[in-house]
Parts: C-alpha cells; sequence; structure tokens
C-alpha cells in the first residue's frame, strides 16, 4: 500500500513553516473539549475518545496541531490532552499554539499585555510537556484591526530569540499589521478566518502570503460564518452539488476547495469524532476541476 493510502494525509503535499516540513492536512484541536468550544462542556466531549483521536490523527499521516492553552471546558484542556496522547512526540510533529487572548479558570476572556506574554507562553510549555514552542501565532482582538502589532510582536520575537519560540506567527492581521510584524521578526504562517461564504476580503492577504512564501492557515473552513457554533445542516445549493458529484460531504468539498487555493494554505480541521476525523483528513486527496473551485468561489460573492 503506497504511503498516501496508508497515511491520506500526505494526499495534499507539504509546506514549510520555516525549517520545519508538514502535511497541508492537519488538525485543530479547539473541538477536542467539548460540542460548543469555550463552553461549560456538555458530556459530548470523552477523554479516552478525544485521546484516540488524536493518536488516529497521526496514524493518518496527521504531523500539523493547531491548540492554545485557552482551549479548555471545565473538565478539559486540549493542551494536557495531546500531551497524554502524543508525548514522548514524534520527531516530525510540530504544534502550533496562540497567545495574546486568554480565559481565567472561571472561562472568562482576558487580553494579555505585552509583559504578560511570556507567561501564556510558559503556560502552553507546562500543559505539552515541551521545552519549546514549534510555532507561537500572536492573535489579534478582532477590534485591532487599525492598530500596531509592534509592541506585543516585539515581546515574542524576544521569546524566540531567547529559545522559548523555534518560529512566529500572526492570526487575524490586516496586510499591514503583517507588514509590521515581518520588520520586526520572520513570520512563517498567517491564520485568518476564510471560507467559501466568507466575506472576500482575506483573498488579497492569501495572495500576498503566497508570493511571501508564507502559510496561510484558514480556520473555520468548514463552518464557515457559523464560526464557533460549528457546521450547520443547510450547506450552499453550489457545495452541495459538488459533494455529489465526488460522492463526498460538503464538509469535505469545503476543505477540498480551501486547499485548492495555493500550495502555501494549510487545513488545520478540527473534531473531536473518529469519523469525521477520518472525512476530513481524506478531502486532502479530492480534486476540484477549475469549474467547481470557481462555482464554489462564487458563494462568498452571492453568485452561485
Amino acid at each position: 500500500m503506497s504511503d498516501t493510502r496508508a497515511r491520506p494525509a500526505t494526499a495534499a503535499g507539504t509546506w514549510q513553516l520555516g525549517d520545519l516540513t508538514v502535511n497541508r492536512v492537519g488538525f485543530g484541536a479547539m473541538r477536542l473539549t467539548g460540542g460548543i468550544p469555550f463552553g461549560p462542556g456538555d458530556g459530548r466531549s470523552d477523554r479516552e475518545r478525544s485521546v484516540a483521536v488524536l493518536r488516529r490523527a497521526v496514524e493518518l499521516g496527521v504531523n500539523h496541531i493547531d491548540t492554545a492553552a485557552f482551549y479548555f471546558s471545565a473538565t478539559r484542556s486540549a493542551n494536557e490532552l495531546i500531551n497524554t496522547a502524543l508525548a514522548p512526540y514524534p520527531d516530525d510533529l510540530v504544534i502550533t499554539s496562540k497567545v495574546w487572548p486568554a480565559r481565567d479558570p472561571s472561562g472568562e476572556w482576558w487580553w494579555a499585555e505585552p509583559g504578560q506574554l511570556r507567561g501564556q507562553v510558559e503556560e502552553n510549555l507546562r500543559q505539552l510537556g515541551r521545552d519549546h514552542l514549534d510555532v507561537v501565532n500572536l492573535r489579534l482582538p478582532r477590534s485591532w484591526a487599525s492598530r500596531s502589532v509592534a509592541e506585543h510582536f516585539g515581546a515574542l520575537a524576544e521569546l524566540r530569540d531567547a529559545g522559548l519560540v523555534r518560529h512566529l506567527g500572526v492570526s487575524n492581521v490586516t496586510s499591514e499589521q503583517l507588514a509590521e510584524a515581518r520588520s520586526i521578526a520572520p513570520v512563517v504562517c498567517v491564520q485568518n478566518a476564510y471560507s467559501v461564504d466568507a466575506p472576500g476580503a482575506q483573498r488579497e492577504i492569501l495572495r500576498e502570503c503566497g508570493d511571501l512564501g508564507i502559510a496561510f492557515v484558514p480556520f473555520f473552513a468548514i463552518a464557515g460564518g457559523r464560526r464557533e457554533t460549528g457546521a450547520g445542516a443547510r450547506d450552499d445549493e453550489a457545495v452541495l452539488d459538488v459533494a455529489r458529484a465526488h460522492s463526498a460531504s460538503p464538509a469535505q468539498i469545503r476543505l477540498a476547495w480551501t486547499l485548492a487555493q495555493g500550495a502555501h494554505v494549510l487545513a488545520i480541521p478540527g473534531t473531536g469524532d473518529p469519523a469525521h476525523l477520518v472525512e476530513n483528513v481524506a478531502a486532502g486527496a479530492i480534486r476540484l476541476s477549475d469549474e467547481e473551485i470557481a462555482r464554489l468561489g462564487a458563494v462568498r460573492q452571492g453568485g452561485a
């Protein structure tokens, strides 16, 4: 059996996060902690099942896991689940986290000052059981679109120089903020919301990342505008038509379309369901025609 058949996460090829090579189909850990992220937990997150999902993801060839210390519910921590399931970690496994937002033990949100970012990085290290983080994204508040990132990103660059972080990325950024961050330290990835039915404003920064050789890592590629609430029961007719043509699910088509946006685009679909995991990873092998890519791209413009 070929490696692609045995490890389907390799089917979409690879990309570089600095000097780290990752398969373009990765895994997002947000949904491991419960049915609704950041909620109190509703019984749908079984610890043993979550551990099994993580181990199965690696068996399928996933070597890029996206997480954060603030991914927790009343009874589950994504980072600690990753530690339990995968430590000692495979040599090729890349774990990406994010800082700036945080939650206190009661679940209430707060935003770190630049001097507090080291504590957030160290909390990720403690939970994951590591001495450095492969990639850390500076996750901006949605209200920060016209403001400078220099102070916060500069603080992360100091942690990189100190050896606590290997590579840096940015999330929820504009093109101007990306340029400002790159003037301070190298940026290996941009994490912004992007999907078939999201507003088209992100297309320019996606193209810019490709020109710069920076990975573009969209979140909510399946959920789209539904964001944390997850994929809904209804889908656009264009998505449903293409799904039928490929004997695939709408979620798989959304992921395949995402990956078709460029060789530098990575997917990090998340789930706590073993069957959904297999389905998501298999989407990397779906090849859409140019006509299908264009029709799905028109959904965001109300043209499909």
